[in-house]
């Protein structure tokens, strides 16, 4: 087999879908970094994917990743009970329904102050979006940020994800981006230790509280530099919402007529459109992880440290799931929230056993709030480059998303008009 490292690098989202075409009806088998891989898609492979029997994590994510989007020693690369104690934390810090409501309110007060800061300029929405996001998100852990500081976070954090699935000066800047992060969080977490006892009993006060205290399935403390990536892992993924949100922007720019669903709406329609942004935008194209045993995937041998891949866009866009997987279309995810293993733009599987995102709620809360603030706006959407270049890893508008004349738009009777409007 000839190693395809490099065509994935180069074709980005066309990668998979390629050699799927070519394998015709059976799985995909390549090779990728010089490891025999196997690709999960169709029926029965999200169960197959998150089934510890079958698939470890340990060892799983090459170092230029681990260094760039998750951090080493995170809780992306445990297995087992260390993997369930770790998780634990993150799930009762992130699933709180307090704790969704407390942080998008801190997105929602901070919105109409930072558009009121657009006034008299083009801003990049891709760019604005993040720093309101990076802010929210800081104060929410307990780590409130000046604008500046926000975005300095916020610009830091999407270089980490943006960096992470290339080679090249995206790739350093994301590793800058980390370190410059971590060292900044080491530093506050020893600091927090050293100010105070560990809190005994009852809720910590903050998430940054949680985390700095936290005692891992051995009893020990995370060392501080550990307690800094995890600390990452909540605040990188919330920033990285900006993807969502330019898809959400680009999404009601192709379709005005969503606008008029979103205009009064009670929030119903927005968390649909979140929804289906998630599913039809491509972010992460697969998620993969090492073959726990010698197993088989449909007559497929799959030996024991093989790589296995699990085909996230393709699962969001399978037909046998999604009729018309091909239509931006909200309307189906009204009145129902989608079963946890066919949406996986964020992974699949149990979230509180297994490794799907303890986040993903926070997400759709979120960008619900999002979609609902981009309705809001009147603006003017000047020309300029929309395209999704699929070759790139992560993919966004190529602009990012120029807006021009933003304010939130109010009619006369003092109702939002929730339009976005086109230029011209």
């Amino acid at each position: 087999m000839i190693d395809s490292t490099a065509s994935l690098l180069a074709r980005g989202y066309a990668w998979l879908p390629g050699l799927q075409e070519r394998a015709g009806e059976g799985p995909v088998v390549t090779r990728l970094m010089g490891r025999r891989t196997v690709v999960l898609d169709g029926p029965g492979s999200v169960e197959f994917f998150y089934d510890e029997q079958h698939v470890r994590r340990e060892g799983a994510l090459p170092g230029p990743v681990l260094d760039t989007l998750i951090g080493r020693g995170a809780v992306h690369t445990l297995d087992g009970g260390g993997h369930r104690v770790r998780k634990d934390m993150f799930v009762s810090l992130l699933m709180a329904e307090g704790g969704i409501a407390a942080l998008t309110e801190r997105f929602v007060a901070r919105w109409p102050r930072a558009v009121a800061g657009w006034q008299g300029r083009e801003v990049v929405l891709f760019d604005e979006v993040a720093a309101v996001l990076a802010g929210a998100v800081c104060d929410w852990v307990g780590l409130p940020l000046s604008e500046g500081a926000a975005r300095s976070v916020g610009e830091d954090c999407v270089a980490m994800v943006d960096g992470f699935a290339t080679p090249g000066p995206r790739h350093w800047k994301a590793r800058r981006a980390r370190a410059r992060q971590e060292r900044a969080l080491r530093r506050v977490v020893t600091e927090l230790r050293t100010a105070a006892p560990a809190p005994s009993g009852g809720r910590p006060r903050s998430v940054l509280t949680a985390v700095a205290w936290h005692r891992d399935a051995d009893g020990r403390l995370l060392d501080p530099r550990t307690a800094a990536v995890e600390l990452l892992n909540i605040i990188r993924p919330t920033v990285a919402l900006s993807w969502f949100a330019v898809f959400a922007a680009h999404a009601l720019h192709s379709a005005p007529v969503h606008r008029d669903r979103l205009r009064g709406d009670d929030g119903t329609y927005a968390r649909a459109f979140a929804h289906e942004v998630r599913r039809f935008y491509p972010f992460a194209p697969f998620i993969g992880g090492l073959a726990a045993r010698d197993l088989r995937w449909r007559d497929v041998p799959v030996p024991e440290g093989s790589l296995v891949l699990l085909d996230l866009y393709g699962r969001n866009h399978d037909p046998e799931v999604w009729p018309k997987p091909c239509d931006f279309d909200p309307c189906r995810f009204m009145g129902r929230e989608p079963p946890s293993n066919d949406l996986v733009p964020q992974g699949g599987g149990d979230v509180r056993t297994g490794h799907r995102c303890p986040g993903e709620d926070i997400a759709v809360g979120l960008l619900t709030a999002i979609v609902g603030a981009l309705a809001d706006l009147d603006c003017d959407v000047p020309e300029q480059d929309l395209t999704i270049p699929l070759h790139r890893m992560p993919t966004r508008p190529r602009s990012g998303f120029v807006l021009a004349h933003a304010r939130t738009a109010v009619r006369a009777d003092g109702v939002p008009s929730r339009a976005l409007r086109p230029h011209g």
